[in-house]
């Protein structure tokens, strides 16, 4: 096929809105044990006599193991992703996680099983890993492959949308439940976001089986000089490692810093300032609408400014706003605590929505979802899964929050660094190679 010309779909936004229904369903289904590690999770599946903060770290721990799994799913789809299409493997993730996470809501408690009770809960998030490792980069790729090339930034978002939306339903349904009292919560509420999880996931498998296939891939799959790879990972580790290694680097904010801003940060504000649960959710789920509503925005920017300056704005923003952030807590302001969690999340999403299109455009589409998957999922092992354990032994140690702060600049920076050397290709010259 010719190479002048990139494959464009009549139908870019129904791609688009299928990301998006997609990854908020994976990403509802993350959050809603993410925040359950965060509330109940060290009261109810560890021994109940043990230390608060060990309990805690106990629950983080559990929470690292999806991100530890996280790069196996990248692998694994990645693998089908590459040689078979994008869209079965996207349909595979969502059944995963759907199962995986309606069983977390009738698990024992280790109240009445013992150790059995954290083992299964660690064995269920291990699928879930597996699941959200190998939905992203696939849903990813359905955006911006179907897009057109002036707007591939935007369309990309909607994947990225799935994050903040997952988040705002997460933490809206645990602050509704938080809200019908403590004792509701920990007996039986806190199963109900689990079990309803079912009914989200029937919806987005409807809506994505009547997606077509990436035109990217399809004309990757009919060039006559292109011949799909046996094993994609070989052939992104031969060819690409130098974008995979820099894939990895720009995103310790992207996939870490968003859980200390919002897992982490949670568990701080009630275990260690003392706020209610409820104030803590109710900020956080208007940070999340936030989000949600402005991350188009910025990355409708990125497509007229520039993708990459829009991410660095971000992650400068991240950096200024580090300390005040956590300080602000000690306030117990109600409006104070909205309004900076609120800020954050801005300059989150500047760094988050346009992440879809800068890994995307570092790969060529014979090994894109394995490679663009292996990025994201390794930085989320490194960064996502360790970030709110590490920040958590960091302030048992110190007795200080400072050093959390610091962690979470130096990741920005880090994120900077890599964002300015990586690879940025179009297309249309990457169609030409394959």
């Amino acid at each position: 096929m010719s190479a002048q010309k990139a494959p464009s779909s009549p139908h870019p936004m129904r791609a688009a809105l299928a990301a998006f229904v997609g990854t908020t369903i994976e990403w509802f289904d993350f959050y809603i044990y993410a925040t359950a590690a965060g509330l109940v999770f060290a009261q109810l599946f560890f021994p109940p006599d043990a230390d608060p903060m060990i309990g805690l770290m106990a629950s983080f721990a559990t929470f690292s193991v999806g991100f530890f799994a996280r790069p196996l799913g990248g692998i694994l789809f990645g693998h089908f992703g590459d040689r078979l299409g994008r869209k079965s493997a996207l349909v595979t993730t969502l059944l995963m996680m759907g199962v995986a996470t309606f069983s977390v809501g009738l698990l024992p408690t280790y109240e009445e099983v013992g150790f059995l009770a954290p083992l299964l809960l660690v064995l269920l998030r291990l699928v879930q890993g597996i699941a959200v490792g190998g939905e992203w980069g696939g849903a990813v790729l359905m955006a911006v492959e179907h897009a057109p090339a002036h707007r591939k930034t935007f369309y990309g978002a909607f994947a990225q949308l799935g994050n903040p939306a997952g988040a705002l339903l997460a933490t809206g349904a645990f602050g509704i439940i938080a809200s019908w009292g403590s004792d509701i919560l920990y007996d039986w509420g806190w199963r109900l976001p689990f079990l309803a999880s079912i009914l989200l996931v029937l919806v987005g498998l409807f809506i994505r089986m009547r997606v077509e296939e990436s035109p990217v891939f399809a004309a990757a799959q009919e060039s006559s000089e292109h011949e799909p790879e046996s094993l994609p990972l070989r052939d992104a580790v031969r060819s690409s490692w130098r974008s995979l290694l820099l894939g990895v680097g720009v995103l310790p904010v992207a996939v870490g810093g968003y859980y200390i801003v919002t897992t982490f940060l949670q568990a701080y504000s009630v275990t260690e300032i003392g706020l209610s649960e409820q104030l803590i959710l109710n900020a956080l789920t208007a940070a999340a609408l936030l989000e949600l509503l402005v991350t188009l925005g910025v990355s409708l920017l990125g497509d007229r400014y520039g993708t990459v300056r829009m991410v660095l704005i971000g992650l400068a923003g991240v950096a200024v706003l580090a300390l005040p952030q956590f300080l602000i807590l000690e306030t117990g302001s109600t409006v104070l605590i909205v309004l900076m969690l609120c800020l954050m999340r801005l300059a989150m999403s500047a760094v988050y929505g346009p992440t879809a299109r800068v890994l995307s455009q570092m790969f060529p589409p014979r090994n894109r979802y394995t490679s663009i998957s292996l990025s994201y999922q390794v930085a989320g092992a490194i960064f996502g899964g360790l970030s709110p354990l590490a920040c958590t032994a960091l302030l048992a140690v110190t007795g200080s929050i400072l050093p959390v702060v610091g962690l979470l600049i130096l990741m920005a920076a880090l994120s900077a660094f890599c964002l300015i050397r990586a690879p940025r290709y179009q297309d249309e010259e990457m169609l030409a190679q394959v």
